[in-house]
């Protein structure tokens, strides 16, 4: 079976335009061989993310793609440019990074298909590849086992040691943890990127601060898990066109990625 990144290859080639549906796990939208957007159901969705700044509801959301789209939520709505182009990065990224290793499915394009909020940021499919495979070793130097991606967060009880600092999403996620809500449950209720709640949890486990029976041993001091040492060479990011808004879109990615580090 065609691999997924192949296959987006061929469409970009032939400057297609629509929606590739993947399965039930998510759907890529193309414009003159562009990607302009992803959607994905492990992660929340731009709607979720805009939602949770309380800014407006997401059913106010879902009405926009035949109210107006994407121009008058600018016009009219209570965002800033800058505000959506984030949101819609993070929604990009988190539904590249669970879609791009699909397999098993049979994408269907459908021609002509466009979504509300595409055709003004565009990314290109070998960057999204590269940061994809960046994040997965950046994930992997932190805490080698992806078991706890999957696995629900439960906080220790009590510190292992007199103190510690947490980042802002590490004490989100500490907070509405419950025992039971994965991290990428977590990062629905909290209204994040999935993204950057695996980092923060990932983190947590690499601090000792999660209590799981079937987590793997920790790492010694500095010791760092294999990694492709290749990937960390790559560009910084998906490169985007020459136009000022995407211009700004990749000065923002950057930003959010030092910030991560």
């Amino acid at each position: 079976m065609t691999k997924l990144d192949t296959l987006l290859a061929g469409l970009a080639r032939e400057r297609s335009t629509g929606a590739l549906q993947v399965g039930r796990s998510g759907t890529i939208f193309l414009s003159d061989g562009r990607v302009t957007y992803m959607e994905c159901a492990q992660a929340p969705s731009v709607e979720r993310l805009l939602a949770a700044r309380g800014l407006m509801s997401e059913a106010a959301l879902r009405r926009l793609p035949t109210d107006g789209g994407c121009e008058r939520l600018l016009a009219e709505g209570p965002l800033t440019q800058g505000e959506l182009q984030y949101a819609v990065l993070g929604g990009v990224l988190d539904a590249a990074f669970f879609l791009l290793p699909v397999s098993g499915a049979r994408p269907k394009f459908r021609p002509g298909e466009r979504h509300w909020l595409g055709g003004q940021w565009f990314f290109d499919v070998p960057g999204l590849v590269r940061e994809c495979a960046r994040r997965r070793t950046q994930l992997a130097e932190i805490w080698p086992s992806a078991d706890v991606d999957t696995l629900p967060v439960r906080p220790l009880p009590r510190l292992p040691g007199h103190g510690v600092t947490l980042s802002r999403v590490q004490w989100e996620v500490i907070v509405r943890a419950d025992q039971k809500a994965t991290p990428l449950e977590l990062a629905k209720q909290i209204g994040r990127p999935a993204y950057p709640v695996l980092l923060a949890v990932r983190r947590l486990a690499a601090s000792g601060l999660l209590a799981a029976p079937d987590l793997p041993q920790r790492r010694k001091p500095g010791e760092r898990p294999p990694h492709d040492p290749q990937a960390q060479a790559q560009p910084l990011g998906p490169p985007v066109t020459g136009d000022p808004t995407d211009l700004a879109l990749l000065m923002r990615l950057k930003k959010a990625l030092e910030e991560l580090s």
